[in-house]
């Protein structure tokens, strides 16, 4: 049994940091979803990998959870968040390359 360790991404519908300050052990799927014939859903007989997650404070508590209970597991760091600092009067500003316009 393989689990992750990560920390959640912000979604494309969030524009603060919700939900993503803490870290989540999540399962790898043991095997391949199959469609379902009658409903055209996605399925699969693994539950643990499809509805168990579990969510701790910082790194370190997950790894030790992970450690004290026998999974084997993968660390993924976040990426560094790049950020594009701006003022509203840059969109105004002499220098800029493209011209304001309406």
């Amino acid at each position: 049994m393989l689990a992750r360790i990560f920390r959640p991404a912000k979604t494309a519908m969030q524009s603060g940091r919700g939900k993503t300050q803490g870290w989540v052990l999540e399962f790898e799927p043991r095997d391949a979803r199959r469609s379902d014939p009658l409903m055209g859903w996605t399925v699969t007989s693994d539950t643990e990998s499809s509805q168990v997650q579990l969510g701790f404070e910082t790194k370190t508590e997950a790894v030790r959870y992970a450690d004290q209970h026998g999974i084997a597991f993968q660390l993924i760091d976040p990426k560094p968040v790049k950020r594009i600092i701006k003022a509203y009067a840059d969109n105004f500003a002499f220098n800029r390359k493209v011209p304001w316009t309406h």
